[in-house]
């Protein structure tokens, strides 16, 4: 698998439902957070890809619930570049509770490279070349 990057976040308790454990969605909020960060890392801030008329909207997702993370739990989301694409990437997601190291959650989101007006872009540079030998690291 190619390079990673960490987060590590506490679930604040507006994060929980009425049952105390994390609300299903906040889940796809913690990969939005793993994906900036990981662009961040590897010298990619998103705004810059804003800055160069570059988005990347989701385009697909997907979430595979393991064990409940609840209030106060310290959560760590691990996040990989999985795939580059000319017209998309796909980051991997695994969602970990530090305490016991245990896996509450992995998933995946895939994103088009598009202009502000929606329209798709092919090999987006400088960024596509930055994502390409990421992967071949």
């Amino acid at each position: 698998m190619s390079l990673s990057c960490s987060l590590t976040l506490r679930v604040p308790y507006g994060a929980t439902d009425q049952m105390g454990v994390v609300y299903y969605a906040n889940y796809l909020t913690w990969f939005e957070m793993g994906r900036t960060e990981f662009c961040r890392k590897f010298g990619m801030p998103y705004i810059e890809w804003e800055k160069n008329g570059i988005f990347m909207p989701v385009v697909e997702v997907r979430c595979r619930y393991k064990h409940p993370a609840r209030y106060d739990d310290i959560v760590r989301v691990e996040t990989y570049l999985k795939e580059v694409k000319p017209h998309s990437l796909s980051f991997e997601f695994k969602i970990y509770r530090d305490l016991d190291d245990k896996l509450l959650a992995e998933g995946y989101t895939k994103h088009g490279f598009c202009d502000s007006r929606g329209k798709l872009l092919k090999k987006p540079e400088p960024f596509y070349s930055m994502l390409t030998n990421i992967l071949q690291q």
